[in-house]
């Protein structure tokens, strides 16, 4: 499985932030509605649902990631040709931190994207209702 989209569902009423992260098992001739939008603007839609195979919920967590579908400059295509990712944590100005930057790129492996996580004590929550495809 690998990393095709990130979703961000917007923060809870405790001001956690919740993304979803969705992955495929196939990434070729992979496509979303605007996905085409330079500069996206946010208008990229997550995936067409053929293409998911597996979504992993990142929730309770006081991360914020900037995602390539908001981009004022770039667009889908960009993260899909690895010239910028799929999305980037966030550092505040004030924020005097020594943790390296969680980066996702589009292609990276569900056990990667997992490691990434968990070496800040994040954990996915997968979706048990969607027919998953067999992992490889």
């Amino acid at each position: 499985m690998r990393l095709i989209y990130i979703n961000e569902l917007g923060p809870n009423f405790r001001g956690e932030n919740i993304y979803e992260f969705i992955f495929s098992s196939n990434t070729d001739e992979l496509w979303g509605e605007d996905w085409d939008s330079v500069p996206a603007y946010g208008k990229p839609a997550p995936p067409d649902i053929e293409y998911i195979s597996i979504v992993g919920t990142l929730a309770k967590s006081k991360i914020k990631l900037i995602l390539v579908q908001n981009s004022e400059y770039f667009g889908m295509e960009h993260a899909l040709d690895k010239v910028i990712c799929l999305g980037w944590e966030s550092f505040e100005e004030d924020n005097n931190t020594s943790k390296e930057r969680l980066v996702f790129h589009f292609g990276e492996t569900k056990k990667e994207i997992e490691d990434k996580l968990y070496s800040r004590d994040l954990i996915l929550d997968y979706d048990k209702t969607l027919s998953y495809v067999k992992e490889k």
